[in-house]
């Protein structure tokens, strides 16, 4: 059996509109998937992110290419990747009518699941996910954070192989999404391979074993979240606690051209491309201002993707 789960190579998808250039979506794509792995799909909007899913999992037909899910071609044989996968799209689906509990029901019934084992998945999903509480509320009840944490259980009942989240946890509070993380990652060391696309670089960087950034429906990086971090930027973090952020301050930084510069309350963060430059700025905002705390780390994978796509546009 092959570690392979996803194979793409040479993927293309082209909108036709009548009247209208056609719009090339996906140009061109190559990746794999080993088995087992959370791989994160990242990039900006209109990246051809959710068009690269619905591809995968049969929704659209690709305009030329190969993709294969399990083995099987998503073109030659549609009905058996649906047999391997899950999905959670961008757009909601949850039955707003019915209980937190009966959509669970729901769901496992249209898939075939004997009634003892949906209840026992009921159980275990609405502990992992934190929703035990809720499973008596109707869906319209629930506010859209929870209605999206619904959905995305409601996919695992299933024992599939391969599970699609598309931005899995729009419109959830900060705890709601960390529930949802930590549940994804214990599903996935049962062995699912599991695939998202996120907005949020922090939370690909701790949730993935492998990225790929992409941009106009290509890959312009992509491995391991340390491997796309260290591809030759050499970006580092600079955090500087001061008793006050003097214009003085901010003048010192903007001097030497950082990539990036945040200020959040007496709290200084600049992004720069080596050690030198973030020495010579820390000397100079001790010569201005009074540090209390700095600390100087490796960039993280959003400096990382930021710089990757804006080299991209200008290049373009």
């Amino acid at each position: 059996m092959s570690d392979t789960a996803i194979e793409v190579q040479d993927l293309v998808k082209v909108f036709r509109r009548k009247s209208h250039e056609p719009i090339k979506a996906v140009n061109g794509l190559s990746f794999r998937v080993q088995r087992g792995d959370i791989y994160g799909l990242l990039g900006p909007n209109g990246a051809g992110k959710t068009t690269t899913i619905k591809i995968l999992t049969t929704l659209l037909a690709p305009t030329s290419g190969i993709a294969r899910v399990m083995g099987y071609d998503v073109a030659a044989k549609p009905l058996a990747v649906r047999r391997q996968t899950c999905v959670v799209l961008q757009e909601d689906a949850i039955e707003l009518y019915l209980s937190v509990r009966n959509n669970f029901r729901t769901f496992g019934r249209f898939h075939g699941l004997p009634a003892k084992e949906i209840e026992q998945n009921i159980d275990r999903l609405s502990e992992l996910f934190g929703l035990r509480e809720y499973l008596n509320e109707k869906g319209m009840d629930l506010s859209g954070g929870l209605k999206r944490r619904v959905q995305v259980a409601k996919t695992f009942m299933v024992d599939k192989p391969i599970v699609f989240l598309d931005e899995a946890t729009t419109g959830m509070d900060a705890f709601n999404k960390r529930r949802t993380l930590e549940a994804i990652r214990e599903e996935s060391r049962k062995g699912r391979t599991i695939v998202l696309t996120t907005h949020l670089l922090e939370e690909a960087e701790e949730l993935c074993d492998s990225v790929a950034i992409m941009n106009h429906g290509t890959i312009i990086a992509g491995g391991s979240v340390e491997d796309v971090k260290s591809l030759g930027l050499r970006l580092l973090y600079l955090s500087l606690s001061l008793e006050r952020v003097s214009e003085t301050v901010i003048k010192a930084i903007h001097e030497r051209q950082p990539l990036r510069l945040e200020v959040k309350d007496n709290t200084v963060e600049v992004t720069v491309r080596d050690a030198a430059l973030a020495l010579d700025i820390l000397a100079a905002v001790r010569a201005t201002g009074h540090v209390q705390h700095f600390e100087i780390t490796s960039a993280s994978l959003e400096d990382v993707f930021v710089q990757l796509v804006d080299k991209e546009g200008s290049a373009g």
